[in-house]
Parts: structure tokens; C-alpha cells; sequence
């Protein structure tokens, strides 16, 4: 392991990353923590050290003047700069991928990921890569979807609630949804996370890289009203749409 990825483990990020994108977001993630941690350092060395220097004894009298030096202002620029070399250099252009530039349709598999209160409910389709129609009067307890049974297209579809299948080295699409409030879909090892709003549909993407339970550690859905862990492990890939051939997948499954 990288010895400056050490602060993002020590900071609570799990340290196996499992997507492709995830390095760049520890890199950023690294340069943020240790240019807070030496400005933290810098700044709290330098308000002892006015404590010190200013303390009553030694300066009975206040000087109304302040700061004569330009140290200040060269050390205030360079922190500012930095900061833009960080959000402009790094963040921005990082976030524009992510919203900007989705894989093409036809190389991804996408997955609706439909919340609810203390679980997730996935939706993919079967090998004619069509989604079965959904509507709210056939849900229940064993349709939690609403998946039209009468609908020819949804009858090789897979829904599954808790867990989801996907292959590596595949872009994977998803595309959230709630029920009832918001919801934080939030897998640490894929650095990926998206709020799913009821009445939207909002797209985020990633591709796995690995599936050993190693990679994993410990994945959390942060949901309102509680919360989620998940501890996945390798598993057989899920049927895939345009009858590509399976691959090994990584299978997150949360438990309430």
C-alpha cells in the first residue's frame, strides 16, 4: 500500500479499492487530508507561538499596528492557490467524468436501483436486454417492483432485494430511484455513492475491477430511518443482457 493512502485508512476509507476510477479518488482524497493535516499543524503551531510571543508579560501594552511583514499575505496566497490548483486541476475535472462521459449503452449493464425504507431493490434485464414494464398496482411482498406479469418483455427480468450481481471489468449503470424519502446509495469499496429522491432518476456509474472478499471489507448503505452494512463475497455473474457470456461477479448484499 501506498504509505500517503494512509490517511484515508486511518480516516476510515476501506483500503482495497475495487473500480477502475477509485485510485483517482483516493489521490485527491490523499493531497486533501495531508494539506489539511499540515495546515492544522502549521496553523495551531503558530497560534502557540503568538500565545507565547504576545502573552501579557512580555507585551503589556496592545499593539494597534498588527502584522508589519508580508509573510502573511505570501502564506495566505499560497494556501489559496493551492486550493485551486486542487478543486480546478483535480476535483472539477474529476466530477465532470463522472456526470459527463457514461459508457456507451450497449458496452454497460444497466441496473435500476430502487430504495426503500432499510433495503435496496434491483431491477436488470434478462438476455433480450429489455426491461419488463413496472406499475405501482402490482407490488407486493413478492413483486416488490411492480413488475407487470403480463408483460412479455419482463419475463426473463431479475429482481432481487438486498443483493446485486454484477461482472467485472464491465461498466455497470445505475440508475436510482426511492420509493418513499431519500435514500444514500453508498458502496465504499467501488468509491461510489448517489442519493436516490423519489420522482427522480439519477445515474451513477462505475466499473469493479475485483471480487475477492478481500476487496470488499465492509460495504454501507446509509438509509433514512437506519442503516445498512453489507459484506459481499465472489460469486457466479449474473445472467447478462445481449447473451454475453458470464463472469465472475462481486455481490454486495445488505442486511437491515
Amino acid at each position: 500500500m501506498n504509505s500517503l493512502a494512509l490517511i484515508n485508512e486511518f480516516l476510515g476509507m476501506p483500503p482495497n479499492n475495487a473500480s477502475s476510477h477509485g485510485y483517482q479518488i483516493d489521490h485527491i482524497l490523499e493531497f486533501c487530508h495531508w494539506f489539511m493535516g499540515a495546515l492544522f499543524i502549521g496553523w495551531s503551531a503558530f497560534f502557540i507561538f503568538t500565545l507565547i510571543r504576545f502573552r501579557k508579560r512580555r507585551q503589556p501594552g496592545a499593539d494597534h499596528l498588527g502584522v508589519r511583514s508580508g509573510i502573511s499575505t505570501h502564506l495566505e496566497f499560497s494556501v489559496v492557490l493551492i486550493e485551486a490548483v486542487l478543486l480546478l486541476g483535480f476535483a472539477i475535472p474529476l466530477w465532470a467524468k463522472r456526470v459527463n462521459q457514461f459508457p456507451p449503452g450497449k458496452d454497460a449493464l444497466l441496473v435500476h436501483v430502487v430504495a426503500q425504507q432499510f433495503s435496496f431493490n434491483y431491477h436488470l434485464p434478462g438476455p433480450d436486454g429489455q426491461f419488463g414494464r413496472r406499475d405501482i398496482s402490482f407490488e407486493s411482498n413478492s413483486n416488490p417492483l411492480g413488475l407487470d406479469p403480463n408483460d412479455p418483455a419482463g419475463k426473463d427480468d431479475i429482481v432481487t432485494t438486498g443483493e446485486l450481481h454484477v461482472p467485472v471489468n464491465r461498466p455497470v449503470v445505475a440508475e436510482l430511484s426511492s420509493k418513499d424519502v431519500i435514500h444514500d446509495f453508498f458502496l465504499p469499496s467501488m468509491r461510489i455513492a448517489g442519493d436516490a429522491i423519489p420522482g427522480s432518476l439519477i445515474p451513477v456509474w462505475f466499473t469493479p475491477i475485483k471480487t475477492d472478499y478481500e476487496a470488499w471489507l465492509k460495504e454501507r448503505a446509509e438509509l433514512a430511518g437506519g442503516a445498512q452494512s453489507a459484506a459481499p463475497s465472489p460469486s457466479p455473474g449474473a445472467p447478462q443482457p445481449q447473451n454475453k457470456p458470464s463472469e465472475p461477479a462481486a455481490s454486495p448484499t445488505p442486511g437491515g
